[in-house]
């Protein structure tokens, strides 16, 4: 079992290798991909570093991934101008490139079940209703605070930071992506919990 789970952290290590070098390889510009793949960066190493103190589930694990190839993509063509959602917008005649709304919806369905394993397993929780509350409430918050950042390097930075916003002149554009982050928040419990609850009484019988 220990060797099954070393191989698929193993492989899915190489699969972030291959994605990130695509992503860094001619991106729309350093800036704007160095801001977008920087969360992925810093999860990397941590990831790593708590492998054997502290394994997680081999869901939490693709889900991190999943999460890391969307901002990698994000970061290449910026999430204005990722190519498929440029053709979607153009075939369906739509008013945006939508790939950031599928980025903030990503930024709550997988912190969600991250904050669901860590305050599991630490056992800060026990009653499943505060639990669902408290862990959508944690997503919430990173969002307002990756808001806060993106409005921070906006001021910083002026007109360069245009591409990292990736508003897309809708005034509005913060509080679709705090509103997509809460369903995706509400989205992975109600639909992963139980093969969560599942991966997780495995990792504690094999720990």
């Amino acid at each position: 079992m220990v060797i099954s789970r070393r191989r698929f952290f193993i492989g899915l290590f190489a699969i972030f290798c291959a994605v990130f070098a695509w992503s860094a390889i001619q991106p729309h510009d350093y800036f704007t991909w160095f801001l977008e793949v920087f969360p992925a960066l810093i999860a990397l190493p941590i990831l790593f570093f708590t492998y054997k103190k502290f394994p997680l589930t081999s869901l939490l694990y693709g889900l991190i991934l999943l999460h890391a190839i969307v901002l990698m993509i994000g970061g290449h063509y910026t999430y204005a101008e990722v190519l498929f959602f440029n053709w979607l917008r153009d075939t369906f005649d739509l008013s945006r490139n939508y790939y950031d709304r599928v980025g903030h919806f990503v930024q709550g369905f997988v912190p969600a079940m991250v904050a669901r394993e860590i305050l599991l397993r630490k056992q800060i929780v026990h009653g499943r209703s505060w639990l669902f509350f408290l862990v959508t409430c944690i997503c919430l918050s990173i969002s307002a605070c990756y808001e806060f950042i993106e409005w921070w390097v906006a001021v910083a930075s002026g007109t360069a930071a245009e591409a990292f916003l990736g508003t897309q002149g809708d005034v509005w554009d913060t509080q679709w992506d705090m509103f997509l982050a809460l369903i995706g928040a509400i989205s992975a419990q109600i639909l992963l919990a139980k093969l969560h609850d599942k991966q997780l009484v495995q990792l504690e019988r094999n720990g």
